[in-house]
C-alpha cells in the first residue's frame, strides 16, 4: 500500500497543476483536497515540501501555484569566474538560462535554484529562490586587512571573500591556506561568513594539492564505522542456487593496467545466426541489500573518484577489490547479459539471469591490441587459447560500431592526458591515453547490455534509471556556425544532424581537436533521469547504466529492479510505489555526484599540468595553436600532452586583432596571421601554481 502522506501529496500536487488558473491560498487547496481544518498542519507540511523540492512557488502574499504556471524554471546554478551563470534546467529538453551578474541573487555553482524567465527569446532570466546549497566549506587562503579577516577562495567561480569573525579563525594566519565552513550564505547587500575549520599544509608537494580538492569537494577517503562492520562479516561463499553455472564458459576481463576492481567479463561464441555474445557484470546487489549501511554510504558516494595513482571507491576496499571483484581462477556472483545478433548486428535474442563465472584470464587493453593489432607472436602464444575468441570479438565490435555510427551516434576522438607519477607521487610525464581495438571492443560489448537492460525494463513498464542525454541546443548551434564556415566547412543549415557531417569531415585534420571541443560544448551533458528521453550522443531510444555496479550507485540499482522483474515476476503495489518515490531522489543525486566527481578529477589533472611543468620555465618547445580568442592563443606543446596560454600583450612584434570569421589573429601593421592548427615555438614565461596557469611567450 501506498503510503497516506505520498498520495496527499500527488493529490496536493496534481490539483495545482490541473485544477488551478492562478496562484491559490492554504484555505481553497484545503478544500480543493478534502483536507479537514485539523489537517492543517500536516497540509502545510506538505506544501512547504513542494516549495523547496521546487515544483511549486510561495508567492510573497502567501498563495501557492506550480512553478511552470508561474513561468518559473527549476534547474542547476553553473556559475563563471565573472559573475554570470547559466541555469541547466531539472526538466528535459529546456534550453539553459542565461543570468546576468546582478541577478543571480547571490547563487553559488551547483546550487539548486528558481530563476524566473525575463526573456523568451534570448533565454535570459533572474534566480528568485534558492532551493538547495551545494557548497558547505570552501578551500583558500586567509588575509588580515587591520581588523578584518577574511578568506579570497581558491576556486576562481566564487567572486567575493568570506568574512572569519576573530573568534572564529582556529588560529589562522595571515597567507595561510584553510578550509572554511560557510555559516552564513552571500545575500545581495552582504557577503558570506565562515569559520575556519582546519588549517592546511603549505602546498610544497603535488599530494597536498591533491588533498586540497579533495577536502574542497567533501569527498571521503574513508568509511563510517557501520559499514566496515559490516562488510567484516561479509563471506565470499556461493550458492548456484537460482544462479545459472556460466564457469566452463571461456570468459575473461579487459582492463587498463592499474584496474583492480574488474566489474565486467566477456565470453563469445559463433552461431549458426552470427554470435553469441555474453556479458557478466559483477553481482554487487549479492552482498549490498537496499538500505543497509553500505547501501546508504554507497548512495551518498554516487561514484568513485579516479585520479593519477589512487581512488576514491563507492565501496570498500573488500568489495570493491575482492568480494565483487571479476578477479580470474575465482568463482565470482554475476548478472548475465546473454545477446544473440545475426550477421548485421541485428539481436535476435536476449536473455538475463544471474549466474556465477570463473574468468580464465585478467587481460589488459595493451596486451589485446598486441594479440589482434600488432601481431605479436610472444602474446598470440602465451594466449593461444583465446585467440578465437578475440578474433571474434573484434569481427563483432566492427559490425556494432558500424551499425550504431550509420543511425547517428556521435563518435568523438578526443584525447584524454594520462599523468604517470614517480615513485614519491610526483607527474614525471603527462601523455596522451591510448585508446586502442580493445577499448572499443569492450565499449561497443557494454553499450549494447546497456541498452538491452533499458529496453527489457522500459517494455516491462517498470520503474527504472535512465542514462539520458538531451538534443543540443539549436541556438548554440547556430553560434557555431561562423566558426565551422571559417575552416571551410561551409554548414548551410545547423541541426542535430550537423555533428555526424562536421565529424566526418574534420577527421584527421588539425583542427579536429578544436572543433571536437566546441561540439562537445554545444552538447548538454548526460544525466540519469527515471523519464526515458533517450540519449542522443549514442542515438539510443533506450539506455540505461548496468556495467559498473562497483564504481556507479544508478548501475547497482537496475541489477536491483532487474533481478526483483526476472525472480519476483510482477512487482507489488506497495514496492512500485516505492521505486516510483526513491528513484526520482536516486536520479538526481547520482547526476550530482558525478558532476562533482567530474569536476575533481578535473582540477586534479590540471594542477599535475602545473606540477609538471613548474620547473620548465624560461625553456622553449614547439607547439601547435589549439584554440584563438581576443584574449590570446591555447598552445599545445608537442613534447608533453599540455596546454598553455599566450596572452596577446606576449605578442610585441604587432598589434594583433581576433577576426571573427576567419577564426584567426591578425597583425594590423605586417599581416602577419595566427590560426587554428599552425605550428609556433614557445617559451614557458611563468607557472602558476595558485591559477593552475602555464603561461606562455612567443619566440
Amino acid at each position: 500500500m501506498i503510503p497516506r502522506d505520498i498520495e496527499n501529496k500527488e493529490a496536493v500536487l496534481n490539483f495545482l497543476k490541473t485544477k488551478t488558473e492562478r496562484p491559490v491560498s492554504l484555505k481553497e487547496i484545503s478544500e480543493a483536497t478534502g483536507f479537514l481544518k485539523r489537517e492543517n498542519r500536516t497540509l502545510k507540511r506538505i506544501l512547504q515540501s513542494l516549495v523547496q523540492s521546487g515544483d511549486i512557488f510561495k508567492t510573497r502574499y502567501g498563495l501557492y501555484g506550480p512553478v511552470e504556471k508561474m513561468n518559473l524554471v527549476t534547474g542547476y546554478f553553473e556559475a563563471h569566474r565573472d559573475g554570470y551563470g547559466f541555469v541547466i534546467p531539472d526538466k528535459p529538453g529546456e534550453r539553459d538560462l542565461f543570468v546576468p551578474p546582478r541577478k543571480t541573487s547571490a547563487a553559488m555553482s551547483g546550487d539548486r535554484v528558481i530563476v524566473r524567465v525575463e526573456s523568451a527569446a534570448k533565454r535570459e532570466g533572474s534566480i528568485i529562490k534558492i532551493l538547495e546549497r551545494a557548497q558547505k566549506k570552501v578551500i583558500g587562503t586567509f588575509y588580515r586587512e587591520g581588523d578584518i579577516f577574511f578568506v579570497k577562495p581558491k576556486n576562481r567561480k566564487i567572486p567575493f571573500g568570506i568574512l572569519i569573525s576573530p573568534g572564529n579563525r582556529a588560529g589562522a594566519k595571515d597567507g595561510n591556506n584553510v578550509v572554511v565552513e560557510l555559516t552564513s550564505y552571500p545575500t545581495a547587500i552582504k557577503p558570506p561568513e565562515g569559520k575556519v575549520l582546519k588549517i592546511l599544509s603549505d602546498v610544497s608537494e603535488p599530494v597536498h594539492e591533491i588533498d586540497m580538492i579533495i577536502e574542497e569537494h567533501s569527498l571521503s577517503r574513508k568509511f563510517p564505522s557501520a559499514v566496515l562492520a559490516e562488510v567484516r562479516e561479509l563471506s565470499g561463499e556461493l550458492t548456484l542456487r537460482k544462479r545459472t553455472d556460466c564457469r566452463d564458459i571461456l570468459t575473461v576481463t579487459i582492463d587498463g593496467e592499474t584496474a583492480k576492481d574488474f566489474d565486467d567479463a566477456v565470453s563469445i561464441s559463433k552461431t549458426d545466426d552470427g554470435y553469441a555474445l555474453l556479458v557478466h557484470i559483477a553481482d554487487v546487489g549479492h552482498y549490498v541489500p537496499w538500505d543497509s549501511a553500505v547501501d546508504l554510504e554507497a548512495r551518498r558516494r554516487g561514484t568513485s573518484v579516479y585520479f593519477p595513482g589512487s581512488v576514491i571507491p563507492m565501496l570498500p576496499e573488500k568489495l570493491s577489490n575482492d568480494l565483487c571483484s571479476l578477479v580470474p581462477k575465482q568463482d565470482r556472483p554475476t548478472f548475465t547479459v546473454e545477446l544473440h545478433f545475426d550477421k548485421g548486428g541485428e539481436i535476435i535474442r536476449k536473455d538475463f539471469y544471474p549466474s556465477v563465472i570463473n574468468s580464465n584470464e585478467r587481460m589488459t587493453y595493451t596486451s589485446v591490441k598486441k594479440i589482434l593489432v600488432d601481431k605479436d607472436r610472444e602474446e598470440r602464444a602465451r594466449y593461444g587459447y583465446l585467440l578465437a575468441s578475440f578474433e571474434l570479438m573484434e569481427a563483432l565490435c566492427y559490425i556494432l560500431r558500424d551499425k550504431r555510427i550509420k543511425r547517428g551516434s556521435l563518435d568523438f576522438d578526443l584525447p584524454e592526458p594520462e599523468v604517470l607519477l614517480d615513485i614519491q607521487g610526483r607527474p614525471e610525464a603527462i601523455v596522451r591515453a591510448e585508446r586502442n581495438l580493445a577499448h572499443m571492443m569492450i565499449e561497443e560489448f557494454m553499450i549494447a547490455a546497456n541498452e538491452a537492460v533499458a529496453s527489457h525494463l522500459e517494455k516491462l513498464e517498470l520503474p527504472s534509471i535512465y542514462r539520458v542525454h538531451e538534443k543540443p541546443d539549436p541556438h548554440k548551434l547556430e553560434e557555431l556556425k561562423p566558426i565551422f564556415n571559417s575552416f571551410g566547412l561551409q554548414i548551410k543549415r545547423v541541426d542535430a544532424n550537423t555533428f555526424q557531417t562536421v565529424l566526418k569531415k574534420i577527421r584527421g585534420k588539425v583542427e579536429e581537436a578544436l572543433l571536437n571541443v566546441l561540439l562537445l560544448r554545444s552538447l548538454k551533458q548526460a544525466k540519469y533521469s527515471t523519464d526515458n528521453t533517450g540519449h542522443f550522443g549514442l542515438a539510443s531510444e533506450s539506455y540505461t547504466h548496468f556495467t559498473s555496479p562497483i564504481r556507479r550507485y544508478p548501475d547497482l540499482v537496475v541489477h536491483r529492479i532487474l533481478r526483483d522483474s526476472l525472480l519476483k515476476g510482477n512487482l507489488s503495489k506497495e514496492r512500485l510505489g516505492y521505486l516510483e518515490k526513491l528513484l526520482p531522489e536516486i536520479a538526481a543525486s547520482s547526476s550530482k555526484t558525478e558532476r562533482t566527481a567530474d569536476e575533481a578529477e578535473r582540477e586534479i589533472v590540471n594542477a599535475m599540468r602545473v606540477w609538471f611543468m613548474k620547473d620548465k620555465v624560461g625553456e622553449e618547445y614547439p607547439g601547435i595553436v589549439s584554440n584563438i580568442s581576443s584574449s590570446g592563443m591555447r598552445i599545445q606543446l608537442k613534447d608533453f600532452f599540455v596546454e598553455g596560454f599566450l596572452h596577446v600583450s606576449s605578442m610585441p612584434d604587432d598589434y594583433y586583432r581576433f577576426d571573427e570569421k576567419s577564426y584567426r589573429l591578425t597583425g594590423r601593421r605586417r599581416k602577419k596571421s595566427f590560426a587554428v592548427g599552425k605550428e609556433v615555438k614557445v617559451r614557458v614565461e611563468r607557472v602558476d601554481i595558485e591559477t593552475r596557469e602555464i603561461v606562455l611567450g612567443l619566440v
